[in-house]
């Protein structure tokens, strides 16, 4: 399950970076700071899964 949340995490964070590439592109100002939310939710759930292997090594 831990994979499954990783890999979940990594593509939050990669949809968030093309989100926010793409509004800045298009001088679209709400798609980049969604992208920039996407990126952050990306970031505390691959801090989570960290978390989470520390304590369970």
């Amino acid at each position: 399950m831990a994979a499954d949340e990783k890999a979940q995490a990594r593509t939050e964070k990669a949809k968030g970076k093309v989100k926010e590439t793409i509004g800045r592109a298009t001088d679209d100002e709400g798609m980049a700071a969604e992208g920039r939310s996407e990126q952050s939710k990306g970031d505390l759930r691959q801090a989570k899964e960290s978390a989470k292997d520390a304590f369970r090594h």
